[in-house]
């Protein structure tokens, strides 16, 4: 496994190279992001990851500082996941003096987290297109947690033409529901008791649908009741949308996607379920 932190080395390495499958993170990884790299593994002929807390997407008040960080542990994980290239560059590089340019999507990324965190998605957007065309994947890969901005990463390369097809891999979760995600370190004993019932509250939506049940604010109900059950009252939305517009219409189709953002203690934790009338098993 080869690590590179400057644009030139790492052209030059990923040059030698044939298909390339891709996998961003912004380290501190766990299993859903392990398993992200060994699907792409598998799947193409090589796989290069980054490693990279993006200032961009992060606001004013977010936790950008706080984000949890171990290199050198990230590196020791892909090593043993089979990752080809790594690519670990400083914000300087990405982002050097004189630096100007952001995307802007709109659309799927005018909602929720678009709602909630103005500029992240102009970020993500931005950085994304940036290490796509330093990488120069075939494929690339995320995780199906982040429901929107995989919506709002294939916007942006279907707008721009950009080679590369987005390949979104189901969630990873702990053995009760909750979410794989590098945040969770962050929660109390307290908080991570609690922070299954952004899961449960999911189930209950889909429960819910899977009778039939088309009105979005039933479903929404559900769900406010559960998390209100387990101590989770911060919620910033617990909301159904249709998954191709990620608007939210007072009925639904036959598809749907229930989303939740809920401030857990200092972490904010975001969790989504696809409704397709078939219920999973219960956590």
């Amino acid at each position: 496994m080869q690590v590179f932190s400057t644009v030139g080395d790492f052209r030059a390495a990923r040059a030698g190279l044939g298909a390339l499958g891709f996998v961003p993170t912004m380290g501190f990884l766990h299993e859903g992001h392990l398993g992200l790299v060994r699907r792409a593994k598998a799947e193409n002929g090589a796989v290069a990851v980054s490693i990279f807390v993006n200032p961009t997407q992060f606001g004013p008040n977010e936790d950008y500082a706080s984000y949890p960080r171990n290199p050198e542990h990230d590196l020791a994980l892909l090593k043993e996941a089979g990752a080809d290239l790594v690519f670990l560059p400083t914000p300087d590089v990405l982002y050097p003096p004189g630096f100007v340019t952001r995307i802007e999507v709109g659309g799927v990324a005018d909602e929720m987290e678009g709602r909630s965190r103005p500029g992240h998605f102009s970020g993500v957007a931005t950085v994304v297109t940036k290490l796509f065309n330093i990488v120069q994947p075939q494929r690339a890969y995320f995780g199906q947690k982040d429901a929107q901005q995989c919506a709002v990463v294939k916007r942006f390369v279907a707008d721009l033409n950009i080679p590369v097809d987005i390949v979104v891999c189901e969630i990873a979760r702990e053995d009760d529901g909750l979410a794989r995600s590098s945040r969770n370190v962050r929660l109390t004993p307290e908080g991570r008791q609690r922070a299954p019932g952004l899961f449960r509250a999911l189930q209950a939506a889909e429960r819910l649908f899977a009778t039939g049940e088309r009105r979005a604010d039933r479903l929404e109900e559900a769900m406010q009741a559960v998390l209100t059950d387990a101590g989770l009252t911060e919620i910033d939305y617990a909301t159904v949308v249709d998954p191709a517009t990620f608007r939210r219409p007072e009925r639904l189709g036959e598809e749907a996607l229930a989303l939740l953002a809920v401030q857990v203690g200092a972490v904010r934790l975001i969790d989504n379920q696809p409704l397709d009338g078939r219920v999973a098993p219960v956590a």
